[in-house]
């Protein structure tokens, strides 16, 4: 057990230490490996905006479940215009991991998932900041995110860990973004 007294960032490293160099593995090797292969991998999310709820395995041993990917494009549609996008895979092994990393137990809260071009476009013409162009949240391939109960700079530190992707880190707007791009950090 983690002493409580260290500062967040030490308890993080002092959690993981042990599993940095197994996040490095594709995430189906972990769930090969592991005793509870056949249980698959899950993932629980809470929306913010549309207040809807999901819980559900999205992956057994190397296997995607089509079903519950076609259920985790609805739930991450674009919340202002309801279109449905398709999302990465990749995108939940990278949470699914984070979470594994962090021994986290509470629903991912999602401020944005999937985004149409003329959302996104929207958002940039608001001048709100963090909204990219050519942003991945339009091809599927990004996610905004926070775990209640996990510092925001854990949840950062988590996904960085993983080298998997872009993170962006946005304590203002109380959010970690994700993405399956290149790796980089923002």
């Amino acid at each position: 057990m983690t002493p409580p007294h260290l500062p967040a960032r030490r308890r993080f490293f002092a959690r993981s230490s042990g599993l940095i160099a197994a996040a490095a593995l594709p995430a189906w090797a972990h769930a090969s490996a592991s005793p509870n292969a056949a249980a698959g991998r899950s993932l629980e999310f809470f929306h913010t905006h549309t207040h809807e709820r999901l819980n559900l395995v999205y992956a057994v041993g190397d296997q995607f479940q089509p079903d519950s990917l076609g259920r985790l494009n609805r739930f991450l549609r674009d919340h202002y215009t309801g279109e449905v996008g398709s999302m990465d895979p990749l995108l939940f092994e990278q949470l699914h991991r984070v979470r594994a990393l962090l021994g986290a137990r509470m629903p991912y809260d999602v401020i944005s998932g999937y985004r149409c071009p003329d959302t996104n476009g929207r958002l940039r013409q608001k001048g709100g900041g963090g909204v990219a162009k050519k942003s991945l949240h339009m091809e599927g391939r990004a996610i905004d995110v926070r775990l209640p109960g996990v510092p925001l700079a854990e949840l950062r530190d988590a996904a960085l860990s993983l080298q998997a992707g872009g993170v962006g880190f946005y304590p203002d707007s109380q959010f970690v973004h994700l993405d399956t791009g290149r790796v980089r950090r923002w």
